[in-house]
């Protein structure tokens, strides 16, 4: 098999792939985007063509990431939940995402686009976190056309590696192809035994809103540990006398709390994640009783128990 065809298809439709590539990978499909543009200038015959595929890949980023970033506007931290299910650490997936915006600010998205995945939640966070729109298009454009452009120039500097590669794919399909497919099919079951070790975690008695709001009508002393970021408590409310403690350091400060008193942990991740890890921590600490909280945030905000804030009251 010859890959001219390849060369081709690359060289009449430069733009149009890399604009395709991606804003499908920009909006959270798996689609390389990068190995895309690379090919793409190697086909280069000069600098001046890189300049019309930097356009469309900024382009496309920036639809992508105004799309993302109006969904966190309108919806908040639904549209990252969302997101985070899809992520391969579901359970701190939402913090982990605000914390780096929170302390990053702009810059997260600047180099976010370097760190995979990130670019794709980091966008919802700007919005549902009020980043104005201006500073949110500005600090995405620079990311993009940095990541873009250090893509771009590397394919139309190692021309002749490329060449060399996309010969050898061509030549060589079907054997590489297995390669990957073994590749695939280590990796899938290293996520299924993830999977798997993760349910035998989340057998841990759990305890449900019904069951919380009975205890707390008994004389039965129990703490609350919310696990959610403190900015995400200022958007969407607080749970009065909680404990706000980081999943990694729940541990911390917990002196306060006897051994032998009902602890329950919640958060607002996908499969109760952090509150099932949290409580797999506190019981190896000494505490005799720690249960999740069956469906979360989600679960409590259809209650009574979450006092909302102030701007939302």
């Amino acid at each position: 098999m010859s890959a001219h065809w390849l060369n081709d298809i690359v060289t009449h439709n430069s733009s149009l792939l890399i604009f395709t590539n991606v804003l499908l990978q920009q909006l959270g499909l798996p689609v390389p985007a990068v190995p895309t543009m690379m090919i793409n200038a190697s086909q280069a015959t000069s600098l001046l063509p890189l300049s019309a595929m930097l356009d469309a890949a900024v382009t496309a980023s920036l639809i992508a990431d105004l799309v993302w970033y109006q969904a966190g506007k309108v919806f908040g931290y639904k549209v990252l939940k969302l997101l985070c299910k899809m992520s391969i650490n579901p359970g701190s997936c939402v913090n982990q995402t605000e914390a780096r915006f929170v302390k990053w600010g702009m810059w997260s998205l600047v180099f976010g686009k370097f760190i995979p995945g990130f670019s794709t939640v980091a966008p919802p966070v700007a919005g549902a976190l009020g980043m104005p729109r201006g500073q949110f298009l500005f600090a995405s454009a620079i990311g993009a056309a940095l990541w873009a452009g250090i893509a771009l120039l590397a394919g139309f500097a190692l021309q002749e590696q490329i060449a060399a590669a996309v010969d050898l794919l061509a030549e060589h399909g079907i054997q590489i192809m297995t390669v990957f497919l073994g590749i695939f099919l280590v990796w899938f079951g290293w996520k299924f035994w993830q999977k798997m070790r993760f349910e035998q975690l989340a057998a841990i008695p759990h305890i449900t809103t019904d069951e919380l709001a009975q205890l707390a009508t008994s004389n039965k002393p129990f703490q609350v540990i919310d696990l959610r970021s403190q900015a995400y408590i200022e958007e969407t409310g607080i749970f009065p006398g909680a404990l706000v403690r980081n999943v990694n350091k729940v541990g911390e400060a917990m002196d306060q709390v006897p051994s032998t008193e009902l602890i329950i942990t919640f958060c607002a991740c996908p499969g109760d994640a952090s509150a099932v890890h949290a409580a797999h921590t506190l019981k190896a600490m000494g505490f005799q009783d720690v249960r999740p909280l069956k469906g979360g945030f989600e679960a409590l905000s259809k209650t009574a128990w979450i006092v909302q804030p102030s701007h939302k009251a």
